[in-house]
């Protein structure tokens, strides 16, 4: 899609209550990119430097990256990575994978390895501390892959101790209702790449349709079902949620998807933590 009928790349704010926030970390900013898909095609050059530019220009404590760096083929990582490692932080640049990025046998590997390479820390049903015991950073595996197991990273953690949690796929929230998350980040649905004005985003609409489909007729409307499957809960394809007690942003992304994106502009987000 062209620009003008995508939209310009869209710098969110958002400030973030956290109950229990140490008072030193109060006023800590975050930089959110995600759902690069960069194959090239899906997204430019121009744009990638651009968003880069607008995460450095916030002066982030922390930069979180949240999945789907490729689309298919993994080698697109190292094409990547030259980017990525112009990204600044105080605090260092963090990562979780996509559901793309496990696509391939050896997906998760080629990618993980580069993007370490890089200086990269990729976590896989792990917990990071870059601001100290303070605030973990748990970084969940894909919510789509065998090894999506929340609970026994969960547990490592006092209900009394806040965290931020890494999981690509915002239908995640619903597996992690149990547990204490402060603030979910995620990406995967793209914001729901193609919004008509008057109607909404297309996805949604068209993933209402699939259930009310007889079975026998689901498997020739494809795209229907893929649309159903995508995510669950719709509702969540952008913005900021509370679920339940938890709460949750997802990230529009940068790059796209075929058909590509309308009226559904990528995203960098710029998250600033305050004391509740």
């Amino acid at each position: 899609m062209h620009q003008w009928l995508t939209g310009p790349l869209s710098v969110e704010q958002l400030t973030v209550s956290i109950p229990d926030l140490p008072v030193h970390l109060s006023g800590v900013r975050l930089t959110q990119l995600t759902d690069f898909h960069y194959d090239g095609l899906c997204l430019s050059d121009w744009l990638l430097q651009e968003a880069i530019a607008a995460s450095n220009a916030a002066n982030p404590d922390l930069v979180v990256l949240t999945g789907d760096y490729v689309t298919d083929a993994p080698e697109w990582i190292h094409a990547l990575v030259p980017w990525l490692k112009r990204l600044q932080s105080r605090h260092g640049v963090y990562a979780v994978l996509g559901n793309h990025d496990n696509y391939q046998r050896r997906s998760r590997h080629t990618i993980t390895h580069a993007l370490t390479n890089a200086g990269i820390h990729v976590l896989w049903n792990q917990i990071a501390y870059p601001f100290g015991t303070d605030l973990p950073l748990v970084g969940l595996s894909d919510y789509w892959t065998p090894g999506f197991q929340p609970g026994p990273v969960m547990q490592q953690l006092a209900p009394s101790t806040p965290r931020i949690v890494l999981s690509h796929n915002p239908d995640s929230a619903t597996a992690l209702h149990s547990w204490r998350v402060d603030l979910q980040l995620s990406g995967h649905s793209h914001g729901g790449q193609i919004f008509l004005p008057g109607i909404g985003l297309l996805p949604a609409k068209l993933a209402e349709l699939y259930p009310q489909l007889p079975h026998p007729l689901r498997r020739y409307v494809p795209i229907l079902r893929t649309c159903y499957r995508t995510v669950q809960t719709w509702a969540w394809a952008q913005g900021f949620h509370r679920v339940g007690k938890n709460a949750l942003y997802v990230n529009r992304g940068l790059g796209s998807y075929p058909p590509g994106r309308l009226f559904c502009p990528p995203e960098v987000t710029v998250i600033t933590l305050t004391r509740q």
